[in-house]
């Protein structure tokens, strides 16, 4: 394995970890100004109906997935132009 690849696995997790705090932030702004309330529904709230709930877990979904390869691209490409080297 080449040492950028080697140097980019630390980052790699940081960037995952920023990614993850974001995409959680993004989804609650999102189901606030969709949704109308803080919080979006548990899987095992009695109260929610199950519309609701599978709503939210999708969009939790796709916004966690969007963040994410968006963090991942970002990551690579500058690893590429500071290196040389595509670190995957």
């Amino acid at each position: 394995m080449k040492a950028a690849k080697i140097a980019y696995k630390p980052v790699g997790l940081a960037l995952g970890a920023i990614g993850g705090m974001l995409a959680g932030a993004a989804f609650k702004q999102i189901w606030k100004r969709l949704g109308h309330e803080d919080d979006a529904p548990d899987a095992t709230d009695e109260d929610r109906s199950w519309r609701e709930i599978l709503i939210a877990a999708a969009l939790q979904g796709a916004v966690f997935a969007a963040v994410k390869a968006l963090i991942d691209r970002s990551g690579a490409v500058a690893t590429k132009r500071l290196t040389g080297t595509w670190p995957a």
